[in-house]
C-alpha cells in the first residue's frame, strides 16, 4: 500500500503562517488559526508544507487503504482559502446541515471535502464559527480520541 504524500511535518504552524505571501493572506491566516484553536481546543500541526491542521484521526476505508489524516484545517493559498472539513464529507447529517449554513455564509465555493473562501472579509466569521463547530462534533462523534 502506498504511503500517504501528505504527512505531519515538524514545521511550526506559526512559522508557516508568519511566511504566507501576500501579507493579506497572513492577516487572513492569523484569523482563521485563532478560530479553529477556538473551536477545536487544538494546537494545530503542518501537514506538508502549506496545510494547518486540527487532531487526526486514523481510519481505514473499505477498500482496505489505512488513513491518518487531519480532523479538520486549512491552507492559505494565494488564489483561495482551502478550508478542509472532513466531519461533512464523512458524515451525511453533518453536510446536509452544513448546506443550510452556507446560505448564510457569504462567498465561497466547494469542493469535494474543501470550502474555498478568496478572503475572509467575504464571509460571515459567525457562520464559519458554526460550521468548524457541527464538522468537529461530528468527527469526534464518528473518530472518538483514544
Amino acid at each position: 500500500m502506498a504511503e500517504a504524500k501528505t504527512t505531519i511535518t515538524d514545521v511550526a504552524a506559526e512559522a508557516f503562517i508568519a511566511s504566507v505571501e501576500p501579507p493579506a493572506k497572513r492577516e487572513d491566516a492569523k484569523v482563521l488559526d485563532a478560530l479553529f484553536r477556538k473551536v477545536t481546543g487544538q494546537v494545530p500541526k503542518m501537514w506538508g508544507p502549506t496545510i494547518i491542521g486540527y487532531g487526526e484521526y486514523r481510519t481505514t476505508y473499505e477498500s482496505g487503504r489505512d488513513v491518518h489524516w487531519m480532523r479538520a484545517g486549512f491552507s492559505p493559498r494565494k488564489a483561495k482559502h482551502s478550508l478542509y472539513f472532513m466531519g461533512g464529507y464523512c458524515d451525511p447529517v453533518t453536510g446536509a446541515g452544513r448546506d443550510e449554513k452556507l446560505t448564510r455564509l457569504g462567498k465561497y465555493s466547494t469542493g469535494k471535502s474543501c470550502l474555498y473562501v478568496n478572503k475572509l472579509a467575504d464571509i460571515d466569521l459567525a457562520v464559519l464559527e458554526e460550521i468548524i463547530a457541527a464538522d468537529w462534533a461530528a468527527m469526534q462523534r464518528m473518530f472518538p480520541e483514544g
